[in-house]
């Protein structure tokens, strides 16, 4: 990917008197406390989708039964693993044994534990380091290529041989030989888009949670190996979901594209600054409840009010919208849709 270093843009110049952040606290104050009942239901419900999706696309007869329980398994798994987000931002006091069912659910059946997001993205959330070299989440893609755009969303397509690497072969690898633990720890254990980052948190890796999600990973990708190379039935279960894997995480790095505007120049910003930086895809468009779910719309709101839970931040935004006049930079955020959104990304590549 070229990038080059260029001056902030004026866009990101924040209006002295525009104090939006402040009311974003003061107005969301109390939409801070999650739904037990809304992250209980929903998770059983995505993953029973999600199960039904994947039985129809390794056991139904035509061709176009097989397709459509595919796309559904996708679309399901995509928003099966989006609460990964969620558990990174929860309390191990809020919802209680949620982190541990949704990994026995969903993160080490795909090779995705929670550990690999834990520590990582609430590094992006820290304002002195969010858009510098040192943020697992942000690269200056605004200032490289439409080319550097394409190959960042078609390596997701990789996602499933990198994970299933992880664990079948670093895992044991690591443990053989412990010199590699520490490379392994800081290079190969975090869901991350900038590959210059290094996770430093170490404590974290000696605790029963990730020794635990690790193993367990370790294991399963041992077995998912010797039912793809059985042959029948299982080889086509195994390579039917590492199929619908590697689109969902397609998706959601298309998602991911128009998550921020991608301008920094490498330089801590402050919170307003971040704030225009990153975008909202609010109703009336649905789709986004494809390509954005678990609260992924409201994107550039969840770094204003990162405690606000996914199934309160609507309410958070019909609140704002309101109580801010039209010139407040909170409403700059805005874009109509995916599209919309990746064409002002490609634009701002060609002015670069």
């Amino acid at each position: 990917m070229e990038v080059a270093t260029v001056a902030r843009t004026p866009q990101a110049e924040a209006p002295p008197t525009d104090d939006f952040t402040v009311e974003a606290r003061r107005l969301t104050a109390d939409l801070g406390r999650p739904s037990r009942a809304v992250y209980w239901a929903d998770l059983v419900f995505t993953a029973a989708v999600l199960l039904a999706g994947l039985a129809a696309a390794v056991l139904a007869g035509p061709p176009w039964a097989r397709l459509a329980g595919g796309g559904v398994a996708v679309f399901a798994l995509y928003r099966a693993m989006s609460f990964i987000h969620e558990l990174t931002h929860l309390r191990p006091d809020e919802i209680p044994g949620f982190k541990l069912v949704w990994n026995a659910l969903i993160g080490v059946p795909f090779l995705v534990p929670s550990f690999l997001y834990e520590g990582v993205h609430n590094v992006h959330h820290v304002q002195q380091r969010y858009g510098t070299p040192e943020d697992p989440e942000y690269l200056p893609l605004a200032h490289g290529t439409w080319r550097g755009l394409a190959g960042f969303v078609a390596v997701a397509l990789l996602a499933p041989l990198g994970a299933f690497l992880r664990f079948a072969a670093l895992a044991p690898l690591s443990v053989a030989a412990p010199r590699l633990r520490p490379a392994v720890f800081a290079r190969f254990s975090a869901m991350s888009i900038n590959p210059g980052f290094r996770r430093r948190d170490h404590a974290s890796a000696t605790t029963a949670a990730w020794r635990a999600q690790e193993i367990a990973c370790w294991l399963w990708s041992w077995t998912l190996a010797a039912l793809a190379l059985s042959g029948g039935l299982a080889t086509r279960a195994v390579l039917t979901g590492a199929a619908v894997m590697a689109v969902a995480t397609f998706v959601n790095q298309l998602r991911t594209l128009v998550a921020h505007a991608w301008e920094s120049d490498g330089a801590p910003m402050s919170l307003a600054e971040q704030f225009r930086d990153s975008i909202n895809v609010p109703p009336p468009g649905w789709l986004p409840l494809l390509w954005a779910p678990v609260g992924l719309r409201y994107h550039a709101l969840h770094h204003l009010a990162p405690r606000v839970p996914y199934h309160n931040l609507a309410e958070a935004h019909r609140r704002l919208v309101h109580a801010l006049p039209a010139s407040s930079g909170y409403h700059a955020a805005r874009r109509r849709g995916l599209i919309h959104a990746i064409g002002v990304l490609i634009r701002l590549t060609h002015r670069g």
